[in-house]
């Protein structure tokens, strides 16, 4: 399947995401969080779109060198969509304005005590990319068809938990939740499904 980066496909993935039945964290109380998934071109000349992915960097204190969108904490008084472009200039240098922001899907619990919130948002022009060597080690184009094949999402079971784990291969690069469950929402929205992702586990190395 191919997802062409255009203006017809950025109206097609607001329509979903304006439709979407979003499922907040309720219960425990838990951190507030949002990253940002950020739909871009494709930098291999195909003009497929992509997502932006980070490697944290090698000395961060918490998750160091894992795969991650750009993302955080929310300050007090913060919305998740001002959290999630606030994170986005800090990590990637990139100014987005509440124009470019999509929707916003389910939040996903961690075991570290968070609740995150995924902020779709679109970015017509990602020359300005400009990562933060503090924050990012560096900084990748995941296209979304190829997270949307077959072979690029694996469930598994652990004797820790009662629930799937879920890992996402793209070519030998590996990542898991809460990461790879917020990306698998976002390929399951783009291919016209809703599906919930509260009930994937993270591998116990991550529950920390």
């Amino acid at each position: 399947m191919s997802y062409l980066f255009s203006a017809a496909f950025r109206e097609e993935i607001a329509g979903r995401c304006l439709s979407f039945p979003r499922i907040p964290h309720e219960g425990e109380a838990l951190k507030r969080s949002a990253v940002a998934l950020v739909l871009v071109e494709a930098d291999d000349g195909s003009g497929e779109t992509s997502f932006l992915l980070t490697r944290r960097a090698p000395k961060l204190r918490a998750h160091a060198g894992q795969w991650a969108l750009p993302g955080g904490r929310c300050d007090e008084g913060e919305t998740l969509e001002e959290a999630a472009l606030r994170e986005l200039h800090e990590e990637l240098g990139l100014c987005l304005s509440p124009d470019n922001i999509l929707g916003v899907l389910d939040d996903y619990a961690t075991r570290s005590g968070y609740a995150i919130a995924p902020v779709v948002a679109w970015l017509d022009d990602a020359s300005a990319l400009a990562p933060n060597p503090s924050e990012v080690a560096s900084v990748h184009r995941i296209r979304l068809d190829h997270i949307g094949r077959e072979d690029a999402v694996e469930f598994f079971n652990i004797p820790e938990s009662d629930r799937p784990v879920i890992k996402l291969n793209i070519g030998e690069w590996h990542f898991h939740a809460p990461t790879a469950a917020l990306v698998y929402q976002l390929r399951e929205l783009v291919a016209g499904r809703v599906t919930r992702v509260s009930d994937l586990e993270q591998p116990v190395f991550a529950w920390r």
